[in-house]
């Protein structure tokens, strides 16, 4: 099953990047390993959000009323 990376997961994934961006870019190994933990952090948080968004859309498409069409 492919999951759909919701606008919350990508502004994640979006600060992810820069974070690894700026951790190639470091000359001080500790705060480009501290970097990149932070980066990988914000990546699992991306799949969390879109996880728990889309279990939302499901639940509201699930709760709204179907319609009457042979009415």
């Amino acid at each position: 099953m492919t999951l759909q990376i919701s606008q919350r997961g990508k502004e994640y994934l979006k600060t992810a990047q820069t974070l690894l961006r700026t951790a190639r870019s470091m000359t001080d190994l500790t705060i480009a390993g501290q970097l990149k933990k932070l980066a990988d952090d914000y990546e699992r948080r991306a799949e969390k959000a879109s996880r728990d968004d889309a279990a939302k859309a499901l639940a509201r498409s699930a709760a709204s009323p179907e319609p009457e069409w042979g009415v």
